[in-house]
């Protein structure tokens, strides 16, 4: 079964995009937790950090480059946080590769 962002990326469900190139995409989160808060991810489907291997590494690169990059477009000047959830006990909710992009508003620590 596809995931939530699987069919993002195939446009079966509507999203507020920010970004996308032939990589990634990056959305606004439809439940955020800070004022500013988009959700990068691969277009490939990897489950979760843990599971990624050594040729993902571009790739992993690429994501967070991307999140600074939003980040700079949205005007985080303050300061942002990049958040990545691997496995039930680390919050992950969707077994596709993401990152959280959160930022608008001073993060606590530590963060859960």
């Amino acid at each position: 079964m596809a995931t939530i962002f699987e069919r993002i990326i195939a446009r079966e469900i509507p999203a507020r995009i920010v970004h996308e190139d032939g990589l990634c995409l990056a959305i606004h989160d439809i439940q955020p937790q800070a004022p500013v808060h988009v959700i990068v991810f691969p277009k490939k489907p990897i489950p979760r950090v843990a599971a990624a291997a050594a040729e993902d590494q571009p790739l992993l690169g690429h994501l967070l480059l991307t999140a600074a990059a939003i980040a700079r477009q949205l005007g985080l000047e303050e300061g942002f946080r990049l958040v990545i959830n691997n496995g039930p006990h680390g919050g992950e909710s969707v077994p596709h590769l993401h990152v959280h992009l959160l930022g608008r508003r001073p993060m606590g620590w530590p963060p859960g």
